[in-house]
């Protein structure tokens, strides 16, 4: 009786397996088909140089975020071969009141951009950590590491403060945005995508890891194609001068800069050197592009909707934009 069930769940198992990488598998040879024809017809594509721009935007954010997100995919193998599940459960299940605070402080150990912190999540809550505190990881893992401190202090080395301002702005959000998941969104969980470690769960070792790694790699692949399409799309065809015009309304210009940081979809690593360049807006606006922007932006959303659901990914990140928001903009009127 045992094995029909058995094999039930391996072709379930296989079956999401297989479209998780068809999704990847149809969006890169359908950007493949798109660069062929561009490069077929050449000056007929190009309309004023903005389909040049959006290839090479688009090409820019991929292979800015694919090391980040190999980088995720070999740490959510690692956690789901050789992390015992008691020990997630115990790290991360403490009461909210400290659990959450701990989650977000575990950020400050992995060097990664939100592509990274998408897999790992989902790695940590199959394994048993509460949704609040692997969110709550997921959101400050790419805004508090050491490699985004450093680079924030390069970027603003005559303005030092920008460097505090913003890791005291990403910490509190995301404590924030994990204790509100907590008390309200407990009837809207995340479901992470089945593991294909799940089919070998009894193998461990180097078998799970190479599943696991395999799966949530070509899955998560796949939505960030779709979501720096969209993002190199959007930033190419914005006009530069809308921000200049808005630029005297402070309170307007820090919603823009908002909308800004969930289009142009920067690695966390490197977005602080494109808010420096910000040079016309307030500090205070530059603080919300910078806190916003590893917290939500399209390629993430992409990435999530993959990962945890549609469903969960509109109320989520909907509710993470308006928290990262609105703490940035208190410590910005704090310390400027």
């Amino acid at each position: 009786m045992k094995t029909p069930l058995k094999n039930h769940s391996v072709k379930h198992q296989n079956a999401g397996f297989s479209r998780s990488s068809l999704v990847a598998i149809a969006l890169i040879l359908g950007l493949a088909a798109l660069l062929w024809l561009r490069r077929l017809t050449g000056p007929l594509w190009v309309a004023e140089g903005r389909l040049q721009a959006w290839q090479v935007l688009f090409l820019s954010i991929v292979l800015q975020a694919l090391p980040f997100l190999v980088l995720g995919s070999i740490i959510s193998g690692l956690l789901a071969a050789f992390l015992p599940t008691g020990w997630a459960q115990r790290w991360f299940n403490t009461r909210p009141l400290w659990g959450v605070p701990i989650a977000a402080a575990s950020g400050f150990a992995l060097p990664a951009c939100e592509c990274a912190s998408v897999p790992v999540a989902s790695s940590l809550m199959r394994k048993g950590a509460s949704p609040a505190a692997a969110l709550t990881f997921l959101l400050a893992a790419p805004a508090v590491n050491p490699v985004v401190i450093v680079s924030t202090a390069v970027a603003f080395r005559n303005y030092p403060i920008m460097v505090w301002a913003r890791l005291g702005a990403s910490f509190t959000a995301a404590v924030l945005i994990g204790w509100l998941w907590w008390w309200k969104g407990r009837n809207y969980p995340p479901k992470p995508s089945s593991s294909a470690c799940e089919l070998h769960q009894h193998e461990g070792g180097w078998t799970e890891f190479r599943q696991t790694f395999g799966h949530d790699f070509l899955q998560a692949g796949g939505f960030l194609v779709f979501g720096a399409a969209a993002a190199a799309a959007l930033k190419v065809f914005i006009p530069r001068s809308l921000y200049l015009e808005l630029s005297n309304w402070p309170i307007l210009m820090i919603l823009v800069m908002a909308l800004l940081a969930v289009g142009l979809s920067l690695c966390s690593e490197a977005d602080a050197f494109v808010a420096a360049a910000f040079t016309q807006v307030s500090p205070t606006a530059q603080l919300v592009f910078l806190t916003v922007g590893p917290m939500v932006d399209i390629k993430l959303i992409a990435l999530q909707v993959g990962s945890f659901g549609a469903r969960f990914a509109v109320r989520f990140m909907s509710l993470t934009f308006l928290v990262s928001t609105l703490v940035a903009t208190l410590f910005g009127f704090i310390c400027f």
